[in-house]
């Protein structure tokens, strides 16, 4: 038996929910491969050097090897970074992930917030922002543009449905 006030779970639901992240397009797998061709060319290539005589060529090819896995790395560290918008009938709440863990979040009232898409003819949707009380927070940064689209028009969809049922 319960006793008190009981809320309903529908308060609590969310009404829309997404997980942004951005996009790689090379898996660790291939990640491996493009490593192990640039090492077998350069190993070949820095061979080649060294016999014909210009062995300070061969330091080279390994710094350039290193500079390469050093550029992957940081890509796939800042693919770390993840978005996590989530829509109540009371608040809309998002929350920003850093690649290195730290994150932010902040809330808004979904009957106050308004959605600002920013289109280019040729391009699409540039720019998805989130505005109430005279802040803008830009959010989907990290979307391409067509997927900034998909995703402002899910959005909103859910905050029209909060607005439309309110708590």
């Amino acid at each position: 038996m319960t006793s008190g006030n009981v809320t309903s779970d529908v308060e609590n639901e969310p009404i829309f929910a997404a997980r942004l992240t951005p996009h790689r397009s090379l898996s660790p797998t291939g990640f491996m491969l493009v490593m192990l061709a640039l090492v077998s060319c350069s190993f070949t290539a820095g061979l080649a050097f060294w016999m014909m005589g210009a062995w300070p060529i061969v330091g080279f090819f390994g710094l350039d090897i290193l500079l390469v896995q050093f550029a992957f790395r940081m890509n796939y560290r800042a693919a770390r970074a993840s978005e996590d918008v989530v829509v109540f009938r009371d608040r809309l709440m998002v929350r920003r992930t850093t690649p290195n863990g730290k994150w932010t979040e902040f809330t808004l009232n979904p009957y106050w917030a308004r959605l600002e898409v920013d289109h280019h003819p040729e391009i699409g949707v540039t720019g998805v922002n989130l505005t109430s009380h005279g802040r803008r927070y830009p959010i989907a940064s990290f979307l391409g543009p067509h997927e900034r689209e998909s995703f402002a028009t899910a959005l909103s969809s859910a905050l029209a449905e909060a607005r439309a049922h309110p708590v």
